[in-house]
Parts: structure tokens; C-alpha cells; sequence
């Protein structure tokens, strides 16, 4: 059943959040550890999120439901994907994979914090790939940091749209994409 008042005035979503009481953020957080694997942006869960629970909570519920399903999507990719490129990559692909795992920290971290590719599919990728476990999740952890509150920033901000913090929460989100860039075509000969 679609609730339409929900879209209509954001203030009823959030009383309704509230309403579930601890069931709320328990639903929230599994709704997001699966609905980007259903094409649904982390970020538009993220930004639903500021705008349910606040900046601080909105932050804290993301954060936690896009490392579980990024846990899950590493864990696809790895039972189903690894061993298709174990075995059946040429030689030239294989020094790739090499690089892949070397470097599958930065990798990641460069990829949570500008996300060129979306995040499942990136999941899916390193879990077929040999970026080690280790890696991968302490690399999405810190890298998921400064967008999710961004993006919870910008949710909550829209309560208020045309406010200075709405202005600035979205001028955030510019500058970290444009640094994001920046940083990368300075760097970019250094995984070799």
C-alpha cells in the first residue's frame, strides 16, 4: 500500500518514522542493506534518511545499512565472480588483478569517496576481484564517512530548501566530487 501523504508532506513521514518507535531505524537500516542491489541510490536512501531521523541519526542508520549491504555484495561477488576470473583471465589481465590487490584500499577508499561507479556494483566487482576483505571493509567504512552525512545534511536541510544550510549542504557535496577529481588526476600515475 503506497501511503501518498507521505510524499506530499515530509512532516507525516517523519511522525510515522517516529511512530515505529526502535522499529524504525531496525527497518530503515535493512530497507538500505538491500535497496541499492534494486537500483535504488544510497544516496536517495541517505537523503530520506536526514530527512526521517535528523543529520546525526540519519548518518548512523546509512552508514550501518550501506556496510551491511556492502558486505553482502562483496560476499556475492566473491562466492560467485572469483573464481571466473581466477580461471579464465589472460596474462595481461592478471597483472590488473595484481594492481587490484595491492592497492585495493586506496582503490576503495578513492571509490567511497567519489563514487564514479555506484556502490553495488562496485561491491560486487571487489568482491570478485582480490582486493582483500580487510581492505574493502575498512576502506568502505572510512570512505562512506563524509557522504553519508553530507547527503544526511542535505536531508534534513529539506525541511527548510532555499536555507542557507540547505545551500551549503549541497556546495559540500560539490566540492567533495570536485576534489575527489582533483586528487585523482594528480595522483594518477602512483598505482603504477
Amino acid at each position: 500500500m503506497v501511503h501518498r501523504e507521505w510524499f506530499d508532506d515530509p512532516k507525516v513521514l517523519k511522525a510515522e518514522v517516529i511512530a515505529w518507535g526502535a522499529w524504525g531505524p531496525i527497518i530503515y537500516i535493512l530497507l538500505y542493506a538491500i535497496g541499492p542491489s534494486f537500483l535504488v541510490p544510497g544516496a536517495v536512501m541517505t537523503v530520506a534518511a536526514g530527512l526521517a531521523f535528523g543529520v546525526l541519526w540519519g548518518s548512523v542508520w546509512s552508514l550501518i545499512g550501506a556496510n551491511i549491504g556492502a558486505i553482502v555484495a562483496f560476499g556475492a561477488g566473491r562466492f560467485l565472480g572469483r573464481s571466473f576470473l581466477e580461471r579464465d583471465l589472460g596474462a595481461r589481465m592478471r597483472h590488473i588483478l595484481e594492481r587490484l590487490e595491492r592497492n585495493g584500499f586506496y582503490l576503495t577508499l578513492y571509490l567511497r569517496l567519489v563514487p564514479v561507479i555506484p556502490y553495488n556494483a562496485f561491491n560486487l566487482l571487489a568482491g570478485a576481484s582480490p582486493i582483500r576483505f580487510k581492505d574493502y571493509f575498512s576502506a568502505s567504512v572510512i570512505g562512506m564517512i563524509p557522504g553519508t552525512v553530507l547527503f544526511a545534511l542535505l536531508g534534513d536541510a529539506l525541511w527548510h530548501p532555499g536555507s542557507s544550510r540547505f545551500f551549503i549542504a549541497v556546495g559540500l557535496i560539490g566540492c567533495c566530487f570536485a576534489t575527489g577529481e582533483i586528487y585523482r588526476r594528480w595522483n594518477a600515475s602512483s598505482l603504477d
